[in-house]
């Protein structure tokens, strides 16, 4: 059903990303797909990583770790951005496009009231593309 899962992965906030990661690796091998782990940074110097290239390595390693957990073939690809934060939403919908996924998986937040004025990731993502859109609480 599923060939390609994309993962919006931020490297800053990986303690909370585990039960979306295990969603993945259940999910990957379930149905024997390719995983992508996509990161959005900026080409300027940030806590993570100085360059793009470097931020690519520090996912390339993130990636390789966890295909370990459900043995498919996995991906890493970083997205650049001038403003990851007001861009997030458009980069990733042209990464689903990009990389080909069928399948998109990403962390979320419980709503809450500040929802109504600026709509979570997930659901504007949703909203844009062909991929099916898989949320997963905290």
């Amino acid at each position: 059903m599923y060939k390609k899962i994309m993962v919006p992965v931020d490297l800053a906030h990986l303690d909370q990303l585990s039960k979306t990661l295990q969603v993945v690796a259940d999910l990957a091998n379930f149905y024997q797909a390719e995983v992508c782990y996509v990161g959005v940074t900026a080409s300027t110097p940030g806590s993570l990583a100085r360059t793009p290239e470097e931020y690519q390595q520090k996912l390339d390693a993130f990636a390789k770790q966890h295909t370990t957990e459900h043995g498919q073939p996995v991906s890493a690809r970083v997205v650049i951005s001038h403003d990851p934060a007001v861009d997030l939403d458009d980069v990733l919908v042209q990464a689903i496009e990009d990389v080909g996924a069928d399948l998109v998986v990403m962390g979320t937040h419980l709503p809450r009231h500040l929802d109504a004025l600026l709509p979570a990731h997930g659901g504007k993502v949703a909203t844009h593309t062909q991929a099916s859109i898989f949320l997963v609480r905290a």
